[in-house]
């Protein structure tokens, strides 16, 4: 009985802890989670990734560039305030991601940007980015495409049909 309840023990707390999904993949140190973006809405030539990056290391990394056949140019970006005009510019030197910390790529703020689309961005579809860091090198990752306007990753349904949940934990 004991052993029993030590293994149930041991099974609810790996449970507990593990913040991973199926779809969480890792560079290094990094974990990237919740990878999504917008569908396009009529003739729209681009389009925007988000997702979350974290830092479970002790050093500071740097997120450099994203690529992929899903555009002709695909930058990283900001959200910024100019003038009282909010203005979207690309980062110089890639977007920092502190040692311990989490790091959201999110509408109105940082995110990958994808000028002169390969094909529309349809809901329910998936297309593959490589992210590429200073330190922790490159990861291949898939991108959840949303409805159009989301303004973060919604619960959705995996291609065998399971429930899949990339709101955030």
């Amino acid at each position: 009985m004991k052993k029993l309840f030590t293994a149930l023990a041991a099974i609810i707390c790996l449970s507990l802890t593990s913040l991973a999904s199926a779809d969480d993949k890792k560079a290094g140190d990094i974990t990237v989670q919740k990878p999504w973006a917008r569908a396009t809405l009529g003739q729209m030539k681009n389009g925007a990734s988000f997702l979350s990056l974290h830092n479970m290391g002790s050093e500071d990394d740097t997120l450099i560039s994203a690529t992929g056949d899903a555009a002709k140019r695909i930058e990283l970006h900001s959200h910024t305030m100019i003038d009282g005009v909010m203005k979207m510019r690309q980062v110089e030197g890639g977007i920092p991601v502190k040692a311990g910390t989490m790091v959201e790529l999110k509408p109105g703020s940082f995110h990958i940007m994808m000028m002169g689309l390969s094909t529309p961005l349809k809901e329910g579809e998936m297309f593959p980015l490589t992210l590429t860091f200073e330190k922790s090198g490159s990861v291949d990752i898939m991108v959840h495409v949303q409805k159009g306007g989301a303004m973060k990753p919604m619960a959705g349904e995996s291609k065998d049909g399971a429930k899949t949940d990339h709101t955030a934990h």
